[in-house]
Parts: structure tokens; C-alpha cells; sequence
């Protein structure tokens, strides 16, 4: 697990199992109007590392035809989605799964997918884990489906604000095989897991997203 500074994840508890993240919060909306124009509008839906559960509960609601299986390596943040989306009271939300996506092996066991979903993971664990969870992705999803991966990213080599530079060090200096990636080296991968077209979706606060797709037969 990668040694992460106070900054790179704040969630706070909401009552019984729930937790809340502000950063979660402040996102949703441009992550639902995001989905909005690029996710298939019906099938199964994965999203990687739903930490709190905010997120899913947001895009489950905003994609009712979709289907949605949220997943997290953390115990307690399983918990977290699971009593939101009980909350929530949404029929297209199922319990969250125990699923490290950075290992080998996963798209066999719980493909396909129609929509495979990732917010601000990718700047926090290192390039080999960055890969590897998407050339998983890429196997899991259905020929046609679709793959979406947001978050702060480097823009040729080079952060886009006083802010991002000062996080990307931060990271570093706490792990030094984390922090943001590059968005020319993600385009390269996302086609070396034989992704096409690819998409870069400039998203608020100097975000990005990258649009995939897997190519129907």
C-alpha cells in the first residue's frame, strides 16, 4: 500500500457506517454530467475504488438503466457504500465488492462490464499498479463498452496549477512511486490494453477524464 501524506484523502464519519468526503461532494455533479454524455445509458457498470460510496449513489440515481457494482479494498469504506446506498434505497446498486483492480486476474472473475468507472485513484499508486489496472479494465470490459478514468493528471510533463504542483510533490515526497501521470504516457497505455478511440475530457478544477472505448468484434 503506498504511504499517502494527510492531503491525499480526508473522509469524515456521517453516522453509523457512513463516511463523507468533501472533495466526493464537490465533483458528483460534473462526474454525473460526465457520465451523461459518455456511459452507455443501460448494462452493468463497475466503479473502481467507490471509496465512500458518495459517488455511486450519485451516478446510480443520474443512470437509472445502468446497473451499478461499486468496490473497494477498504473494509471500512465498503461499509460506508453499503449504508449509503441502503440510504439511498436504490434498486440498481449491488453490495460493494472486496476488489484490489491493480491485480492480475479480476477481469475474468467479475467481467463483463458495459461501463467501467475510476475517479482520482490513478495519482496514488504507482505506474506498474496504474497499468495493470488498465489492462484489467480493458479485459473486463463488453466489446463496445466504455472506460473512464478521472483525476488530476500532468499535462505533457507538467502540472497546470500552483496547486497540483504543490500535491504532485507532496505525493512524492511521501512515496516517491506515486503521483500524478502524464496524460500522453495514459494515452499510450489505455491503447496499449487495445482501447480505441481514446478521449481526454478537460473536467473542473484542472481535472481531466479519459473516454475509452473496447472495440466491438
Amino acid at each position: 500500500m503506498s504511504r499517502l501524506p494527510p492531503s491525499a484523502s480526508v473522509a469524515e464519519n456521517a453516522g453509523g457506517d457512513r463516511l463523507f468526503a468533501p472533495a466526493a461532494a464537490r465533483n458528483l455533479d460534473a462526474l454525473c454530467d460526465l457520465l451523461a454524455t459518455h456511459a452507455p445509458q443501460k448494462g452493468r457498470a463497475l466503479e473502481i475504488a467507490s471509496g465512500t460510496g458518495q459517488h455511486v449513489v450519485g451516478f446510480a440515481k443520474r443512470l437509472p438503466g445502468l446497473t451499478w457494482l461499486p468496490s473497494d479494498i477498504d473494509t471500512a469504506r465498503r461499509a460506508s457504500i453499503n449504508a449509503h446506498a441502503a440510504e439511498a434505497t436504490l434498486p440498481n446498486i449491488a453490495p460493494a465488492l472486496p476488489l484490489d483492480a491493480t491485480s492480475p486476474g479480476w477481469a475474468a472473475e467479475h467481467g463483463p462490464f458495459d461501463l467501467i468507472m475510476l475517479a482520482n485513484l490513478l495519482h496514488l499508486i504507482p505506474t506498474p499498479a496504474t497499468r495493470s489496472l488498465i489492462t484489467e479494465a480493458a479485459t473486463a470490459l463488453a466489446p463496445g463498452g466504455t472506460l473512464i478514468l478521472y483525476g488530476p493528471f500532468k499535462r505533457a510533463g507538467q502540472t497546470t496549477s500552483p496547486g497540483d504542483t504543490r500535491f504532485d510533490a507532496e505525493l512524492r515526497t511521501a512515496d516517491p512511486t506515486i503521483g500524478y501521470k502524464d496524460n500522453i504516457d495514459m494515452a499510450r497505455w489505455l491503447s496499449d490494453a487495445g482501447l480505441s478511440p481514446i478521449d481526454e475530457v478537460d473536467m473542473p478544477a484542472n481535472n481531466l477524464a479519459f473516454i475509452a472505448r473496447k472495440p466491438s468484434p
